[in-house]
């Protein structure tokens, strides 16, 4: 059964278990960047709060729920946001967000809302806050074509906030992974990722005010969209060693061409840039979890040129393989607790 909570009472028990953490740890109390564990009363992951500057807050979830979990958050003040889910599915009473997705949403008054979020996969999200006087600040005077859009976002706090969704360009996918797998420490780590979460909002924005291309393909039938994540699911159980495009459409009973058309509707990028961020991902896994060598982990997800594969993770997440397993080490032994504060969800 769905576990329901208000926002209350959710982020009461992420300040619970960011207390009990705290007995033990004995963090700083003046951190502004802090990790917590999920609670296990929800499911198992982690959590991680970063307050860039005033006004600008940075959060990245990795966590499986144990049961769907319905939030009611109540109406309230709602500050310019906007979310990346990587991984997993959330729906209110208007919208689904999707793996793949994005959702910006503007300054303005929030409604009572019902979020679900689904236990079905795993939840990795990129989420960033920011405050209307800090964005208009740093916009100064807008004058250009997005100008409707600015005032659309940040202008009109006593309104009802706007959101705008849709699948999440390969351009904004990279960035949000360069955030999730940051290699620095310190003060180059804050610049690094004020600066991603800043090059996010620009990408943010020019997409929404681009003008919708008409689309000549036809609408896809219920039967097709279930066969090609059927496909999908093929490619990840082969990912080393994947079919070929025929094969993959033969497996699932469609024709190449409604195969290669549709695996771009349903998740924005082709089969074969659909399986080479999946490989990518899970080298990332390996690289945190297994002691095998750079050359061992590219083999592993199929890659059997070292160079392409370092290349490849380096464009994807910023840097070598080896700097980010580096990085991860570090990270693992210097991870303080969060004490979670939010003003929506």
């Amino acid at each position: 059964m769905p576990i329901t909570l208000t926002q209350t009472d959710y982020w009461a028990l992420l300040n619970e278990m960011a207390s009990h953490q705290s007995d033990s740890a004995s963090p700083d109390p003046a951190s502004e960047d802090i990790t917590s564990q999920y609670p296990s009363q929800l499911g198992q992951g982690e959590h991680r709060s970063i307050q860039l500057r005033e006004g600008l807050e940075l959060t990245m979830g990795r966590y499986q729920l144990r049961d769907d979990l319905i939030l009611h958050l109540p109406d309230r003040p709602h500050p310019l946001e906007y979310t990346l889910l990587i991984s997993g599915q959330c729906r209110d009473q208007h919208q689904s967000v999707e793996a793949g997705q994005y959702l910006l949403c503007s300054a303005g008054m929030a409604p009572l809302e019902r979020w679900e979020i689904s236990a079905s996969q795993p939840i990795i999200e990129v989420n960033v806050h920011i405050e209307p006087e800090l964005f208009c600040q740093l916009i100064g005077e807008a004058k250009d074509t997005s100008s409707s859009i600015i005032q659309q976002l940040v202008e009109f706090p006593e309104r009802e906030y706007q959101h705008w969704s849709g699948i999440t360009p390969a351009p904004l996918q990279m960035v949000a992974q360069q955030i999730l797998h940051c290699p620095y420490q310190g003060l180059i780590q804050k610049l690094y990722l004020e600066s991603k979460i800043w090059e996010l909002m620009a990408l943010l924005i020019e997409q929404i005010t681009q003008p919708t291309p008409k689309s000549n393909s036809p609408t896809l039938k219920a039967e097709d969209i279930e066969r090609i994540h059927c496909a999908k699911n093929l490619l990840l159980q082969r990912i080393d060693r994947p079919p070929s495009l025929l094969e993959l459409a033969r497996q699932v009973g469609l024709n190449d061409c409604t195969l290669k058309r549709g695996f771009r509707q349903v998740f924005g990028t082709t089969t074969f840039g659909y399986l080479h961020r999946c490989r990518l991902e899970q080298a990332r896994q390996i690289l945190e979890t297994e002691d095998l060598n750079i050359a061992e982990v590219a083999q592993r997800v199929g890659f059997a040129d070292r160079s392409y594969f370092t290349a490849a993770f380096r464009k994807q997440f910023g840097c070598n393989p080896s700097v980010y397993r580096r990085s991860q080490q570090a990270q693992s032994r210097q991870k303080i607790p969060l004490s979670p504060q939010k003003n929506s969800a």
